[in-house]
């Protein structure tokens, strides 16, 4: 019976969530229970593919992608594959119908991080960011909005800024295994090897502004999302402050963390913003 093995795999991609990210399944938690499942078979697809590019050092990456590739693509035109993280996220994939683009999207930025190891002009930037982080947005919202294309229309700008924030903020508290570990350099016309503040700066102040930007979409989010996805962007603020006071040359040498007691008191902080409907 299929519904077993579906129940199997929404359970599988729930773990894989609860297990990879500490701070993405908090915020996940807070989510209304209609729509939590098929956001942690998003998160258990997005993070599969990540974790193919970034921590598989001693198989042939290639290989083992391109063959995660052909499972997707298999998985979404049958509804069903025998790999249970797939064979959630095609099932949120056609119940919401999420776009091919946007996971073709996703994969092509994912490739990128086979080979490539810098980026040099903004564009390039921009659109790793796409792939990489705003389609992931994206995705979330047209769960979020459970098929109202009107107010997916309306938050899909907002979306993609918050999606490109947690990136960045990703990219600069991981700049050390990012340059020393994996060679990579994403941030275009800087030399990470001599970060200094002027250049942290202005990473920064470009990431307040998707932030800015994100935040106004948050404001008009269902009610069955607004307190998730503002509990990780209060996590995300939070991890930008810090990093807004740790000298560069501290960005080079170590990875900045927010605590799990602070994690706790910043979730008290948003529930609260949100029962005075401060957001």
């Amino acid at each position: 019976m299929k519904s077993l093995f579906d129940t199997v795999s929404r359970s599988c991609s729930k773990i894989v969530t609860n297990t990879y990210s500490t701070s993405f399944s908090l915020a996940t938690k807070m989510l209304a229970p209609s729509i939590r499942q098929d956001i942690y078979n998003i998160y258990g697809f997005v993070r599969l593919a990540d974790e193919i590019v970034d921590t598989f050092h001693d198989y042939d990456k290639e290989i083992l992608f391109n063959d995660f590739e052909k499972e997707l693509h298999k998985a979404i035109e049958h509804k069903i594959s025998l790999n249970p993280i797939l064979n959630s996220f095609q099932e949120t994939v056609h119940k919401y119908q999420i776009p091919a683009e946007l996971y073709n999207s996703f994969m092509d930025s994912m490739r990128l991080d086979l080979h490539k190891s810098e980026y040099l002009n903004i564009e390039e930037f921009k659109q790793y960011i796409y792939g990489s982080a705003d389609v992931v947005g994206l995705m979330c919202l047209k769960v979020f909005v459970k098929g109202d294309n009107s107010k997916y229309d309306q938050l899909k700008s907002n979306a993609m800024s918050l999606g490109s924030a947690f990136q960045k903020v990703n990219f600069l508290r991981d700049l050390k295994a990012d340059y020393e570990g994996l060679s990579r350099s994403y941030f275009p016309n800087v030399d990470l090897a001599e970060l200094d503040e002027v250049n942290k700066d202005q990473i920064i102040a470009e990431i307040e502004e998707d932030f800015h930007k994100g935040l106004k979409g948050i404001a008009n989010l269902p009610v069955e999302a607004k307190f998730g996805v503002y509990t990780a962007y209060i996590y995300y603020k939070k991890l930008l402050q810090k990093l807004k006071k740790v000298p560069s040359l501290e960005i080079r040498k170590q990875r900045i963390r927010v605590p799990n007691y602070e994690k706790a008191g910043l979730l008290a902080k948003s529930y609260l913003s949100y029962r005075l409907n401060l957001i």
